[in-house]
């Protein structure tokens, strides 16, 4: 009795590390046929197939083609599958030790292109998707939301260290950079005009300090 719950917490370790792998794997080849067939064209069996499981271990791991697509945008942002939100992520908890204006945009603008780098392909599927699947016109609406919170976060932060330009509201200032944080002005750039990341990054700064510092 005793040798059978000392090695329960082990079993179910390891059965938890095994589903958690199985889900990265789904998770991983369903971005990656998205990204190269479309949201439309993939089909659970062709998730199976590339991940090498069942359509059911699919459904047991994830679910469908919108908890998919959800989770490989969510793993895009963050970089990984660890359940921490991107507000406590340590790249943002630099951010709100500066009390350096400049450093804080420098340091925002840092997080904001390394995330544009990882999300811009599977991005440009939801956007893609969004016109014609409710799922992914969701998921479009939440990221939008849940960036417009980030900004308003930066907002207050720069307010509260005295960085916003005079005249210029936390609100008003949060809806400049919302728009600033959408990840097309990367995907236009880099992607579609060649920009190095390192040209993007560098006049992405300076938009944002002309846009929302103090002189």
């Amino acid at each position: 009795m005793t040798t059978d719950s000392g090695r329960r917490p082990y079993r179910s370790d390891l059965r938890a590390r095994q589903v958690r792998e199985t889900r990265r794997m789904v998770v991983a080849a369903a971005a990656d046929l998205f990204v190269r067939r479309g949201y439309a064209a993939t089909t659970l069996d062709a998730v199976a197939e590339a991940a090498g499981v069942s359509r059911k271990t699919v459904f047991n791991a994830v679910g469908g083609k919108p908890a998919l697509l959800k989770l490989a945008w969510d793993h895009s942002v963050v970089g990984d599958d660890e359940p921490v939100s991107m507000a406590d992520r340590p790249a943002v908890a630099r951010i709100k030790a500066t009390t350096d204006p400049a450093e804080a945009v420098r340091l925002w603008v840092a997080t904001l292109v390394d995330v544009a780098e990882r999300t811009a392909a599977i991005g440009n599927v939801v956007v893609i998707a969004a016109d014609s699947d409710p799922d992914a016109a969701e998921l479009l609406a939440r990221s939008a939301a849940e960036r417009l919170d980030g900004a308003r976060a930066f907002a207050r932060h720069l307010d509260g260290i005295n960085g916003l330009r005079a005249g210029l509201s936390p609100e008003e200032a949060a809806d400049v950079l919302w728009t600033l944080n959408d990840g097309a002005a990367y995907r236009r750039l880099v992607v579609d005009r060649g920009w190095t990341v390192a040209a993007f990054r560098d006049w992405l700064v300076r938009v944002a300090v002309a846009s929302v510092l103090s002189g």
